[in-house]
């Protein structure tokens, strides 16, 4: 098997799928890996060069043999040419998510495959390998940043050295301010990593839903008495909006929305109140002034701690890895979503 690293398309993507101790594991069990070269990702490049793997340009994944299995993170460059390839990425094309149709087409006009990440589950349906518990702790502490912003708007944020300096500047920024959180999908990854940070580390109150509070199908006036929600429910048909637009003009004390599930512009999203995904530069959106609410929908973010994050989600998806020459498993399940989808379109 040969497997392909592509350097990741978006500027502000620092992550890594595949660490060097990981790809030496690879190489050692007969698995050719290419890794092409980038000044974004956190892993220096000499550092997969001394295990062994052949660095290559960024972008040259699209020349690469047809056999190659190309793995990445995020979106794939702007583009209409056919995919050849297998690849392996977050390709937020199942859900009917702007461009989804027009990527499964790529796939479909070049016989590829794609092994979407969101879609890696075992047997139980359970994902192998997420970055939910990073995404919930760092959304988190980027929604209480524009809580404390709120008499401005807040500025750009870039990533952080470690999980502790970001807490520094988020207990800095905040003062003697001690919102009130309400975190729904609280006992998922998403949700316990945001209730860990408001809670654990920063000592302020949380209160936790799952599907137990939410099953009614709303409305939901509780969530207007909080200053902070943090969602961590991916927008699925049957899930209820937990946010809607009569949220805007009714009595609340609530001023900042986290949508850390970040699923705008498919129908099924609980918090339908924005069209398109903030980011670092701008990662808040003003949906209403009076009295303000904030909306932040970074997509990536994971990436504002990408050494954390990368450790944990590559060793969980290295064992995967491993066995992907031999296919089945996960693998399998991850192609049969694929024929499924490719063939609705």
């Amino acid at each position: 098997m040969h497997l392909w690293l592509r350097a990741e398309a978006r500027a502000t993507e620092r992550r890594t799928p595949l660490l060097p101790e990981g790809a030496a594991r690879l190489i050692a069990g007969g698995v050719q890996v290419s890794v092409e070269r980038s000044a974004t990702r956190v892993i220096a490049d000499a550092a997969y060069a001394a295990v062994g793997c052949t660095l290559a340009p960024p972008g040259s994944w699209a020349s690469a043999p047809v056999e190659a299995v190309i793995l990445g993170l995020k979106e794939l460059p702007e583009s209409d040419a056919p995919l050849i390839h297998r690849h392996i990425f977050f390709a937020h094309a199942y859900k009917g998510q702007p461009g989804a149709d027009a990527l499964l087409d790529r796939f479909r006009r070049g016989g590829g495959t794609l092994l979407d990440l969101e879609y890696l589950v075992d047997a139980d349906g359970r994902r192998v390998a997420a970055f939910g518990y990073w995404a919930g702790y760092v959304g988190a502490a980027v929604s209480l940043l524009a809580y404390a912003a709120q008499d401005g708007q807040l500025g750009p944020v870039a990533p952080w050295a470690d999980a502790a300096a970001m807490r520094a500047e988020v207990t800095a920024a905040l003062g003697e301010a001690r919102p009130a959180t309400l975190v729904i999908g609280a006992r998922g990854r998403v949700g316990t990593g945001a209730a860990d940070l408001v809670t654990r580390d920063l000592g302020l109150p949380v209160t936790r839903w799952d599907m137990e509070e939410t099953a009614g199908g709303g409305p939901f006036p509780q969530i207007a008495e909080h200053e902070l929600l943090v969602n961590a429910v991916l927008a699925l048909p049957g899930v209820p909006v937990f946010a809607g637009s009569e949220l805007l003009h009714a009595p609340r004390r609530l001023r900042v929305i986290g949508d850390v599930a970040c699923d705008p512009g498919t129908p099924y999203n609980p918090i339908p109140l924005y069209d398109a995904a903030t980011g670092w530069d701008a990662p808040a959106l003003r949906v209403h002034d009076t009295p303000p609410l904030d909306i932040m929908a970074i997509d990536n973010l994971p990436s504002l701690l990408p050494a954390e994050a990368s450790t944990e989600f590559a060793a969980d998806l290295l064992e995967h890895l491993l066995q992907l020459p031999r296919g089945g498993g996960v693998w399998a399940r991850a192609e049969a979503t694929f024929r499924k989808h490719l063939g609705a379109v």
